[in-house]
């Protein structure tokens, strides 16, 4: 790449090499735009009449161009990408959804010296129209060659992000505490409602137990019956592991416990099962308060029928100190 002072006329096309500015001192037209006619009219109403642009040689290629491209082969799913200001390809949630992120590709795609992707963290809820990614290339161009092996890691890995649609979530919760069910009901109901909310959800089923096994198998058993996307257990107790009385009544009914113990603060006791698909969750002091913790970790994958797993729920530990 090159650059080069041409009359206005001859911009038309070209990348803007320096920013343009107004005798004001305002700044009239961005480094790197691809001037306009429209442009062409501003410039002579504030005075240009030369401006520096720059010269690409055969074997580069714009940089919106080559940010459009690696962000369209980089995204799946319920995306779309646009293009933003400073020739970034911006990718933007079509739905809402919960974001997926293949943190090994994005890794490779960043070494390439002449590109980065940036990216909400994995498993990160995202609404329509939020942006979740971004494409940024070095400045005008990038080389053709560079640019090409960017575009072949990303077809033979797949997309880095994806946005799976979180479509009509039925929550089901089953209050429980030693004394009287309703008694949890009453402590968490309201907390409940608002950790829901926020992931444009709401709990469609709703049973109270005393915190005993037969009991709680009974109403676990009832509730799975119901479908629900996760089913979540909110208890008043702190369990021991997946031998206490809420771990037994899971097993009680046949679910498979998956996890039990999340690396992060406050949620560390998190634990996870399935019943079939369907996620159980059992998150004792999650509840007490509306300030993220684990729970807020694992919903957004698991409303999205994402089936999360142990390997999964350890990576939150860089980053699971969350206050």
């Amino acid at each position: 790449m090159r650059t080069q002072v041409v009359e206005v006329q001859q911009a038309v096309g070209k990348l803007l090499s320096t920013p343009v500015f107004q005798s004001s001192g305002k700044k009239l037209l961005a480094k790197g735009r691809l001037i306009s006619p429209e442009d062409i009219r501003l410039l002579e109403s504030a005075g240009h009449r030369q401006v520096s642009v720059a010269i690409l040689d055969e074997n580069e290629v714009p940089e919106e161009e080559a940010a459009t491209s690696v962000a369209r082969a980089g995204s799946g799913g319920s995306l779309e990408v646009r293009l933003g200001a400073g020739g970034r390809a911006n990718i933007l949630a079509a739905r809402n959804g919960t974001v997926l992120v293949a943190e090994e590709s994005l890794r490779k795609l960043n070494l390439s010296g002449h590109l980065t992707m940036a990216t909400l963290p994995n498993f990160s809820y995202a609404v329509q129209g939020q942006r979740i990614g971004t494409v940024k290339t070095a400045p005008f161009a990038v080389p053709k060659a560079p640019l090409g092996e960017s575009l072949s890691l990303l077809e033979q890995s797949g997309p880095v992000v994806k946005l799976t649609p979180i479509e009509q979530p039925n929550v089901g919760v089953l209050y429980c505490d030693p004394v009287r069910g309703e008694r949890a009901r009453t402590l968490f109901e309201g907390i409940m409602r608002t950790r829901l909310e926020r992931f444009g959800a709401s709990a469609a089923f709703v049973l109270s137990s005393i915190e005993e096994e037969e009991p709680l198998a009974r109403n676990i058993e009832h509730l799975i019956r119901a479908k629900p996307t996760v089913l979540l257990i909110a208890s008043t107790t702190a369990p021991a592991g997946p031998n206490d009385v809420v771990g037994r009544a899971m097993r009680r009914v046949g679910c498979r416990i998956e996890s039990f113990l999340a690396p992060v603060e406050p949620g560390n006791l998190l634990l996870l099962s399935y019943s079939q698909d369907i996620p159980v969750v059992a998150a004792p002091g999650c509840f007490r308060s509306p300030r993220p913790n684990a729970v807020d970790l694992v919903l957004p994958p698991l409303l999205a029928q994402y089936p999360m797993t142990a390997s999964e729920i350890s990576a939150f530990g860089h980053g699971g100190l969350l206050h």
